[in-house]
């Protein structure tokens, strides 16, 4: 059984998702990843390597035509990334059994092209949340968010370290809620001091690290930067503080998985995502708003003792429902399905636009007929111009592009 995955790259939680399933293949299972770039990073690239598939880099679209016909099975690897959208339009793909694997929520921007569900064989998200009106045969949910193994034996690591808080991810806007430090100035435990460490790559004087150093009890927050070892900076806590914006894009959120496979209490804001994946004090916590969140974490920190009971059933659930063998099987079930259908042709053009203008402003409203009012408004002007699949992104990918540059 040939699998074409197409993808951007196999960085972050793709790149990760992907080594720890081919891992646990079945047997008859072959995969080959057909990169639109190089890598920046090989870590997860060669542990794929190392698990039994085969990369290359594609420059030509050409290639991709002769791997599609060659394949059972062609895997897209879906997020807005403008050279996805360039080389599914460009390289008119002869007819094949496609399946979409969404690693975006497409609830927020960035959006879901309209009638990407419906088109291929099959349609996956990567977290129930994408999946509003409910899995069918063909849209089915399938994680890619996958916690650390850990012993039957092993004691939460929130019993270890009670009052010790923390977050391990993206320290930027475009992830975190904007009021997080505000839910850290506003908490007020009775029992004494605390500090929240921050782990995630950032620069000095981006606006995280500057509504930091402005809060009333700055002394409060520890900026550490990147952690080259996830697994260390995580055993280190007791509470994971996991506030994002409402609106983000994320739908694995290995990091929270993560923590809440070694018994980390997670505090959350009730969005989608993390709604997916925190049963609210079973679990963890889910708070609806910032001030909810401060009264939470102060509650916990107040209450060590209490949380014991959370920490295991966060491992036991993580161990149950998030590991990369779950997946495996799952897809390799979707596989057996999609192998008994015949190939087909999907119209890229058709679904996703004629050029860089219409791909870009499809992530930007659900559907064309919010087009002039996004023109009019422009709405992505005020978001991080180096955040991916922004316009930014996109005059970088195309910059000769004169509808871009107008735009």
């Amino acid at each position: 059984m040939k699998i074409l995955h197409i993808a951007a790259h196999l960085g972050g939680g793709v790149g990760k998702a992907h080594a720890e399933i081919t891992a646990c293949d079945r047997g008859d299972i072959r995969r080959h990843f057909a990169l639109l770039e190089e890598p920046r990073d090989r870590r997860f690239a060669d542990a794929i390597i190392a698990a039994g598939a085969t990369i290359e880099i594609i420059s030509d679209p050409a290639r991709l035509v002769v791997l599609a016909a060659d394949a059972d099975i062609v895997q897209v690897e879906w997020w807005n990334h403008p050279r996805l959208y360039a080389a599914l339009c460009v390289a008119a793909l002869p007819p094949a059994r496609i399946v979409f694997w969404c690693h975006i929520s497409g609830l927020f921007a960035p959006f879901l092209p309209s009638g990407l569900k419906a088109v291929g064989n099959a349609f996956v998200a990567t977290s129930s949340c994408s999946l509003p009106e409910g899995e069918t045969p063909r849209c089915k949910a399938i994680g890619s968010g996958f916690g650390f193994a850990v012993a039957p034996d092993a004691e939460p690591a929130v019993q270890r370290n009670p009052r010790a808080v923390g977050y391990l991810g993206t320290v930027d806007f475009a992830k975190m809620h904007p009021g997080i430090f505000d839910a850290i100035d506003a908490a007020a435990p009775v029992s004494g001091a605390f500090s929240v460490t921050f782990h995630g790559g950032f620069t000095p004087d981006n606006a995280v690290a500057r509504a930091a150093a402005a809060m009333r009890n700055s002394d409060r927050v520890r900026l550490a930067g990147h952690a080259p070892d996830p697994r260390a900076a995580l055993e280190g806590l007791g509470i994971f503080l996991y506030l994002l914006d409402p609106c983000h894009y994320g739908t694995a959120e290995n990091a929270l998985v993560e923590a809440m496979s070694l018994g980390i209490v997670p505090i959350v804001l009730d969005n989608p995502c993390e709604r997916a994946i925190v049963e609210h004090g079973v679990t963890g916590f889910v708070e609806p708003d910032i001030a909810a969140a401060a009264r939470r974490l102060a509650w916990a920190l107040d209450h060590p003792d209490a949380l014991s009971a959370t920490g295991h059933a966060a491992m036991r659930a993580m161990d149950r429902t998030r590991r990369p063998a779950h997946s495996a099987d799952a897809f390799a079930r979707l596989y057996d399905r999609v192998l008994c259908e015949a190939p087909g042709l999907v119209d890229f053009p058709a679904l996703l636009g004629s050029g860089p203008v219409e791909w870009f402003l499809s992530t930007q409203a659900p559907h064309r007929d919010g087009w002039p009012t996004l023109l009019a408004t422009k709405p992505w002007a005020s978001t991080s111009t180096e955040s991916k699949g922004s316009l930014s992104h996109f005059r970088g990918v195309f910059p000769d592009d004169p509808d871009l540059a107008r735009l």
